[in-house]
């Protein structure tokens, strides 16, 4: 009996000290609005969970995939009367948010929606052991500290865009970040999927798109503009797509895909030489840069054609959101096209304020496809580009030129994505030592700065209410395979995260750094590459090769070895 008693009162102690310990740890990113932490804590092995009354199905589901996934890490089965899960519908909650309260007793997680449940899960399993996040049992202490967290998004909007028209994204890597998404609470995948250099999405109607344009016969590996001469493409069948999007709307994310157009389009052009103003044939892009093959606005039958693919892109993608580019369009075609000129007479447009009439050209093709677009109930997102000239009302603008186009664009009323390049164009350099970094676009935009973005500073009082939130975008022209996406991706995508989800007052960089250490623990549970630059470390990971100068790099050939050499 007494030898019993010693081993209870052990375990007593060792349950303390474990929950001091923990309590003394908690490790969130993107930080709680609000967090307080007690003494005791909640043991998780085998607790049951109790589903409260008009839960959304889908947060049920979600409860249900989280209560038998603790079953599956920590190796016990539900114990019957043990403390609880407890999960329940407060309507009184806004959008997102959700609460936490633990105790010895128990967690009583409460939220509104769908979103608000999943995201106090992600909660939750941040303060749990990184083993959480594999799939099988693992001898960890299996408990959660005694805290009260309140927490809720800034902004509605919290994105991420990935580009696939560049470099060829597997559809098996699409469904790891959206994983990855879900931990940092973002709810916005922007899905890059056409553009020069490739067409990413079959078309029924259209077939020649992924055909001819889904494929070209080189790509550049020299910054002289040199290209390897190797085929390369590949595209995402329509069954594929449905399956992302099902997918990714279970994690409480919504796919904006984006069809570039009129600029932008050297594939479709290449597949449909039609569509050009010349009608000659073209090839895909194999260099980076821009092209002047792009669609001719003075041929009715390029309204016929975008009508009919955004109408098979509407059917594969539910979001409200459609985004068109509209960026970086080149208009000497136009000037020298007949077609054009004669429908720039038609339309009885000319130079003024500063633009041209086929500045104005584009702003007709734009407007058309928003009527397009609107007839289906949707809405159009636009770069910042959009705004040269006249833009019709309802559009929202995505400012990417630093951020003077989202003031502009406040100034005329529309709504605003701020995605400044100064801030949240995280394809660029990570580190000053150029020369151990894979081969980059050329700025540097280290953590550090990603997380000082303050997305209000210059916009006037009156005019936050036009930002729906904030986007950090992966350019991938210099991606040539996973390892070298999700080392530009990671640790910058966490940083970014709480510039989405903090409010100004709430983000702190030392404590994110902190919280940062366990996030590393996340990482590798969940099998991604991070650049550790902020531990010393400068380079990919287990992929060390020598320094070399500019002369050197210029002539590498990227695609000829299995990581980019530096």
């Amino acid at each position: 009996m007494k030898s019993i008693q010693l081993i209870v009162i052990a375990s007593v102690i060792a349950i303390a000290s474990a929950c001091k310990d923990n309590s003394e740890s908690v490790s969130i990113i993107p930080e709680p609005d609000s967090i307080s932490i007690g003494k005791d804590c909640f043991k998780v092995a085998g607790a049951p969970s109790i589903v409260g009354e008009n839960i959304p199905a889908s947060a049920v589901e979600a409860i249900k995939d989280f209560s038998n996934h603790l079953q599956t890490v920590t190796g016990k089965p539900i114990r019957k009367n043990a403390p609880a899960f407890s999960y329940k519908l407060d309507e009184k909650l806004a959008p997102e948010a959700y609460t936490i309260e633990i105790s010895k007793k128990g967690a009583i997680i409460s939220a509104a929606d769908l979103n608000g449940f999943l995201y106090a899960i992600q909660s939750l399993k941040q303060m749990l052991p990184t083993a959480v996040y594999g799939n099988t049992a693992s001898k960890e202490n299996w408990i959660l500290p005694a805290v009260r967290i309140q927490d809720g998004p800034r902004f509605a909007y919290r994105g991420l865009m990935l580009d696939s028209s560049r470099h060829f994204i597997p559809a098996e890597e699409v469904y790891k970040i959206i994983d990855l998404m879900l931990v940092h609470k973002m709810n916005r995948l922007h899905w890059h999927l056409t553009d020069d250099q490739g067409w990413r999405i079959e078309s029924k109607k259209y077939p020649r798109l992924t055909e001819i344009g889904a494929w070209r016969n080189g790509t550049e590996i020299q910054r002289r503009k040199v290209a390897d001469g190797i085929r390369y493409g590949g595209f995402y069948t329509q069954d594929q797509l449905r399956a992302i999007v099902k997918y990714a709307a279970a994690r409480g994310i919504t796919i904006v895909p984006e069809i570039d157009i009129p600029g932008h389009t050297t594939a479709a052009v290449a597949s449909y030489p039609e569509l050009g103003c010349s009608g000659k044939q073209v090839e895909v892009r194999q260099l980076w840069g821009i092209s002047e093959d792009v669609l001719c606005p003075g041929k009715e039958s390029t309204f016929e054609f975008l009508e009919g693919i955004l109408t098979e892109l509407m059917d594969i993608f539910p979001s409200e959101y459609i985004h068109i580019g509209g960026d970086e369009c080149p208009k000497q075609s136009w000037e020298n096209c007949p077609r054009c000129q004669a429908r720039i007479r038609q339309l009885g447009l000319r130079d003024k304020d500063g633009f041209s009439a086929e500045h104005y050209l584009q702003n007709y093709v734009t407007a058309r496809v928003q009527k397009i677009l609107n007839d289906h109930g949707r809405k159009i997102i636009g770069w910042d580009e959009i705004l040269e000239g006249e833009l019709a009302k309802g559009a929202t603008v995505m400012s990417w030129r630093g951020t003077k186009g989202g003031i502009e664009a406040i100034g005329k009323g529309f709504d605003v994505i701020m995605s400044p390049n100064t801030y949240c164009y995280i394809n660029y350099f990570q580190t000053k030592e150029r020369d151990k970094e894979p081969r980059r676009n050329g700025r540097y935009l280290p953590v550090e700065q990603v997380y000082g973005y303050e997305p209000s500073d210059g916009i006037p009082e009156n005019g936050m209410e036009h930002i729906l939130g904030v986007q950090c975008n992966l350019w991938g022209e210099f991606l040539p395979n996973t390892t070298h996406l999700e080392y530009q991706l990671l640790p910058r995508m966490s940083a970014f995260s709480e510039v989405a989800w903090c409010r100004k007052d709430n983000k702190d960089y030392g404590r994110f750094l902190t919280s940062l250490e366990h996030m590393t623990g996340i990482y590798k549970a969940l099998d991604f590459v991070y650049c550790r630059y902020l531990w010393g470390y400068v380079g990919l990971p287990g992929h060390e090769l020598p320094a070399r100068s500019k002369e050197e790099l210029d002539t590498l050939d990227y695609h000829k070895v299995p990581y980019m050499e530096y």
